[in-house]
């Protein structure tokens, strides 16, 4: 798919990007039918996917993984699973968060997975149960992703998608009030080989272009005096609710 990223910071300063980027909606059940003569599954192309950089991060199965973290929470989801992410683009990607949504054997939404990197090399999934795809969905913050907010305060999650279009909204409460409004949308199309051919020249150095821009980022806001705060120690539960 071919989006758009947006950030809008409002407190205590206002602090608003936005870019393109494309992205890859992944059956993950039939992930051999993502397969391209320019996008490959765990190996090197112009883009690809590769299972290390999901889940426990061993190489191993995502399928497995999700179902055994699924049923370690009392969920069952024997239906598609589709994983919403940045493809590796000549071997390298950053992905600050990808999104499984879960479906059980009748079609119906059984919980989403909302996995977090953040550039320390740390991970985090956020497991939102839920039936309802319109939903809007909560979770407490327990992960430190950027250095200007604190790890304190709630997430709002909210997903639209059909065969041609996917959104995803996350704001963020800091305890004194809205804090941060992001969103990534986008329209989607058959993953061909002229699709991520096109892709990879329009952007070809998008995901070195995601780590960039996160830097870049944070310089702004350090010459804007918004306040940093230290990554606090390493969660030792890497999945909350």
């Amino acid at each position: 798919g071919y989006g758009r990223v947006m950030h809008a910071r409002l407190h205590p300063a206002l602090h608003r990007f936005d870019y393109p980027v494309y992205f890859v909606r992944l059956p993950i059940h039939a992930l051999e039918r993502a397969e391209t003569r320019w996008l490959s599954l765990n190996r090197f192309n112009l883009l690809s996917f590769h299972e290390a950089d999901h889940g426990d991060g061993d190489g191993g199965n995502c399928l497995d993984w999700v179902h055994d973290l699924l049923e370690q929470h009392g969920l069952i989801a024997n239906g598609e699973i589709w994983l919403t992410t940045f493809p590796r683009v000549l071997g390298y990607a950053f992905k600050p968060v990808s999104f499984w949504h879960c479906h059980a054997d009748d079609g119906n939404l059984v919980a989403v997975l909302a996995e977090v990197n953040n550039t320390f090399g740390e991970h985090h999934v956020y497991l939102l149960r839920t039936d309802d795809p319109a939903a809007t969905l909560r979770a407490d913050k327990a992960f430190h992703v950027s250095p200007f907010f604190p790890v304190r305060g709630q997430y709002s999650f909210g997903f639209q998608s059909n065969p041609d279009f996917f959104r995803a909204r996350i704001d963020y409460d800091d305890g004194s009030g809205e804090a941060l409004r992001t969103a990534w949308w986008g329209r989607l199309e058959p993953l061909t080989a002229r699709a991520c051919l096109r892709a990879f020249f329009a952007y070809p150095l998008m995901t070195w272009g995601v780590i960039a821009r996160i830097h870049l980022q944070a310089l702004r806001l350090f010459a804007k005096r918004v306040p940093f705060f230290r990554k606090p120690p390493t969660p030792l539960n890497e999945v909350t609710e």
